[in-house]
């Protein structure tokens, strides 16, 4: 699908594409830490196009072909002081964005499923701007609070390493990362993950621009008080062998929100193998459809989302 731009104000432009008919509900599907949009597969946008939708993916702001801001990152010492300069961005700045895009589009409400700091953005937009969010799908993510869903010692390092500069260095890293904390239980598709961050380099890498993002999920803390006000009907898709958020972030995610319901993929780690879309896809439509619209996932009539969420891989 041809990329377009939107302005969402405040100096921000955001780039988006679309897939299935627009006159079919929206699923708004929203991309984690410096991740680009492009990470969720187009194969997996349309298979869930192909289940009544209309899909949109989109890159958050600093990331990718959307604006990216031009203020220094924190510092580590910044980063665990939690002590931010005025011009850091957080992610109710980033769910303002993705809500001003909602409006222009005029998709409102839509079904927001974010992944990782997705998941985070998409939580905060649920619970600050309920009208514009039919149902949410939380994937991978987490509360903010220290002492849930914390990355495993051996992922820390990775994590504090200077980003790369160069193309192959930024594709080894990926590869190196994905290795570490990507799926047991799932076969891992090396070459994708390869290609994949190179067409993420060349669309528009910036050194930065992760430390910033990186910055805005830790000035804003502990969100766990906040998901309490969200009232959107809510799905929470976690991984049991997640290392980068672990599955007590899942777990404390779904606790806080009022209702919502938790599936536990087994050998799923942080990422979204190709294995596991059959439960991720059916899990959403599923959700979607018991949230309020006509659209019928195929193959899935007869199933009760209970059954669909209760695991296994």
């Amino acid at each position: 699908m041809p990329e377009e731009f939107v302005d969402v104000g405040r100096g921000i432009t955001l780039c988006y594409e679309r897939f299935g008919d627009p006159e079919d509900p929206t699923i708004l599907l929203v991309m984690g830490l410096a991740t680009q949009m492009i990470a969720w597969h187009e194969d997996f946008c349309e298979e869930l196009a192909g289940r009544g939708f209309h899909v949109v993916r989109f890159d958050n702001r600093d990331i990718g072909r959307s604006t990216h801001l031009d203020f220094r990152p924190p510092t580590l010492g910044q980063l665990f002081r939690r002590r931010f300069r005025p011009e850091q961005y957080t992610l109710s700045d980033m769910a303002e964005d993705t809500a001003r895009l909602i409006e222009k589009l005029e998709i409102a409400p839509a079904h927001v499923v974010g992944v990782s700091m997705g998941g985070m953005i998409a939580q905060v937009l649920a619970a600050e701007h309920p009208e514009l969010v039919r149902s949410l799908t939380s994937m991978l993510s987490t509360t903010g609070s220290r002492a849930h869903g914390q990355p495993h010692h051996s992922v820390l390092r990775y994590l504090l390493r200077p980003p790369p500069r160069d193309r192959e260095g930024y594709i080894e890293r990926s590869a190196e990362v994905f290795g570490l904390v990507g799926s047991t239980g799932f076969d891992r598709d090396d070459a994708y993950i390869r290609e994949r961050a190179g067409r993420m380099y060349d669309r528009g890498y910036s050194v930065a621009s992760g430390g910033r993002q990186l910055g805005a999920i830790l000035a804003t803390g502990n969100r766990t008080n906040l998901l309490r006000r969200i009232t959107a009907p809510t799905l929470v898709i976690h991984g049991t062998v997640d290392k980068m958020v672990r599955p007590s972030g899942g777990r404390a995610t779904a606790k806080a929100i009022p209702g919502a319901r938790l599936m536990m993929i087994e050998g799923m780690g942080h990422d979204l193998p190709r294995g596991a879309w059959p439960q991720i896809i059916d899990a959403i439509a599923i959700h979607t459809r018991a949230s309020g619209h006509n659209a019928t996932p195929s193959g899935s009539e007869g199933r009760s989302p209970e059954r669909l969420v209760s695991g296994g891989g």
